[in-house]
């Protein structure tokens, strides 16, 4: 079994900075509490290609994570896939960027969640807490965001 959860914020930051801030996965941990510690490989630019090892907490349980990024279109799209083999990962996932008129910019950030063995008992109750939170982890984004891009 596998489904989707999505949320979509509106971030009063022009589309190239936030583009950006999201493309560095390094800033996570600035929106999302799950996430212990996270790492580039390699530290450089993020690109086609790029991998982000993270340790995540999740249900009480810590593991490892890693993430590659699959498909970049500054500044409008950031696709990534997880690699690692957990119970329940994220089979893809990803921001579409859309600029505004008045300089702002609307992200929807998706994830498209499977589990594997006994994740795939528990993927339906990852799902559920992943959608209810949907709407106040978009939020965390756009406080993130707006707070670590400094506005001109």
């Amino acid at each position: 079994m596998s489904g989707q959860f999505e949320a979509t914020v509106e971030i009063d930051r022009p589309v190239e900075a936030v583009f950006d801030y999201l493309a560095d996965g390094r800033n996570d941990p600035q929106f999302s509490p799950r996430v212990l510690k996270i790492e580039r490989v390699p530290d450089g630019p993020t690109a086609l290609g790029t991998v982000f090892r993270s340790t995540v907490k999740d249900a009480g349980m810590k593991t490892a994570r890693e993430f590659r990024i699959t498909d970049l279109q500054v500044p409008s799209r950031i696709r990534w896939a997880e690699v690692s083999k957990n119970i329940v990962m994220a089979r893809e996932g990803g921001y579409d960027l859309e600029p505004l008129a008045d300089g702002r910019t609307r992200v929807r950030i998706f994830n498209v969640l499977e589990g594997h063995g006994v994740g795939k008992l528990l993927v339906g109750l990852a799902l559920s807490a992943a959608r209810k939170d949907a709407d106040a982890f978009g939020a965390r984004i756009k406080a993130a965001a707006e707070t670590a891009i400094v506005q001109r």
